[in-house]
């Protein structure tokens, strides 16, 4: 090989390596621009609330379960909560211990009863929901996944 096709060679290869460390950075913080797998987006989300419940609040079992927040799984596949929370901002927590079917909904009522696919029982005596509160979803490790909040004047809590 003469001295010029190793020059050339050379640096045909030190351009290809400046190419590849430019764009080792933007591979390392997930910057791949459409172009390899995407971060997963969150599928389960707070739905509905209702956190007074019809008729007189009189602490009657049927009161209790008459409040209740709406859990959506809006993936197509299942995911599994247990371990994931529901509490409220005095910190009452639920723990979930169920497999939320993809595109399904499941009720957490407060009061007393039998759990099924659609409705999940938290078995308290008392109401948890205030008419000025904030429903948080966390996930098995405590990170938060959703979080609704109602009555609070602008969105702030008070």
């Amino acid at each position: 090989m003469s001295r010029s096709t190793r020059r050339i060679t050379a640096a045909v290869l030190a351009s290809g390596a400046l190419v590849a460390a430019a764009a080792l950075p933007a591979v390392a913080d997930g910057h791949d621009h459409g172009r390899g797998h995407h971060a997963p987006r969150q599928t389960v989300v707070l739905g509905k609330v209702q956190y007074d419940s019809p008729g007189r609040d009189n602490g009657s079992n049927r009161s209790l379960n008459g409040e209740w927040v709406t859990v959506t799984n809006t993936g197509r596949h299942a995911v599994n909560l247990r371990g994931w929370t529901l509490s409220d901002e005095s910190h009452r927590t639920y723990r979930f211990d169920l497999r939320l079917p993809g595109r399904s909904s499941v009720r957490v009522h407060t009061g007393v009863g039998r759990d099924t696919r659609h409705d999940v029982y938290q078995d308290r005596r008392h109401y948890v929901w205030d008419n000025r509160d904030t429903a948080t979803l966390r996930d098995a490790r405590g990170h938060q996944v959703d979080s609704k909040s109602w009555g609070h004047r602008h969105g702030h809590r008070r």
